[in-house]
């Protein structure tokens, strides 16, 4: 199972304070662990919401609001995507994590079989073929 692994915003983070030299070292520790584990498939941390965009939909309206957004807490700091067995496991991992007070959600990915009948054979195979040509296009390959 994937499973996206969500590190929520705190007030420092959202005032665009950086880790020391001494998280960063732990944090790539930590991250070099997932990777060589087989565990690791992504993660990235996010600029503050001051150098975001929200783009909330309504019909056929669009509401474009610069940030800063309000509620640190239930902002996005960063993320990782894992591949696990279980939920069990990723939270075995995160208990791992060089954090000291960070709050983290872990929320399992949709995978094709949880849509059932509705996604059918065809859809199936064209969300395999963009799946094949964005992997193409991020190494660089001619699309």
């Amino acid at each position: 199972m994937r499973v996206m692994v969500i590190v929520k915003a705190s007030r420092a983070s959202e005032a665009g304070l950086m880790p020391d030299a001494a998280m960063l070292e732990a944090m790539g520790k930590f991250n070099e662990e997932l990777v060589n584990a087989g565990v690791m498939l992504a993660g990235e941390g996010l600029h503050p919401t001051s150098r975001g965009v929200r783009v909330r939909f309504a019909g056929d309206q669009r509401h474009i609001s610069e940030g800063p957004f309000p509620n640190p807490e239930e902002q996005i700091a960063g993320f990782w995507l894992w591949k696990v067995d279980s939920l069990d496991e990723a939270v075995a991992w995160i208990q791992r994590a060089p954090f000291n007070s960070e709050a983290v959600e872990l929320r399992p990915v949709f995978e094709a079989e949880d849509f059932g009948a509705a996604f059918t054979p065809e859809l199936r195979a064209r969300e395999e073929s963009q799946r094949a040509r964005a992997e193409e296009i991020a190494r660089g390959m001619p699309h």
